[in-house]
């Protein structure tokens, strides 16, 4: 996540600085170089989403595995109380 946080912070940056510099009137291959780079971070910043998104979809796979076997296991489960009864011989 914090990777994430960080493309995220890093690509809205480069958004922001090709911004002013263009209102103050960078000249035009500077620009260019800035908005190649907004594009990098933006890309870098895709990649951290699809693989954060792949890893909450892992996650929550296991967690739905998880409860399937627990639920399973209280169905087999015997009383550990002692409350079963004894068949009278």
């Amino acid at each position: 996540m914090n990777e994430l946080e960080y493309a995220q912070k890093r690509m809205q940056q480069k958004w922001y600085d090709l911004a002013m510099a263009e209102q103050q009137g960078v000249a035009l291959p500077v620009l260019e170089r800035m908005y190649n780079a907004y594009v990098l971070a933006m890309e870098e910043y895709n990649r951290r989403c699809e693989e954060y998104q792949r890893a909450m979809q892992i996650e929550s796979e296991h967690s739905a595995v998880k409860q399937k076997k627990a639920v399973a296991s209280k169905g087999k489960a015997t009383p550990q109380d002692g409350s079963h009864s004894r068949m009278a011989s």
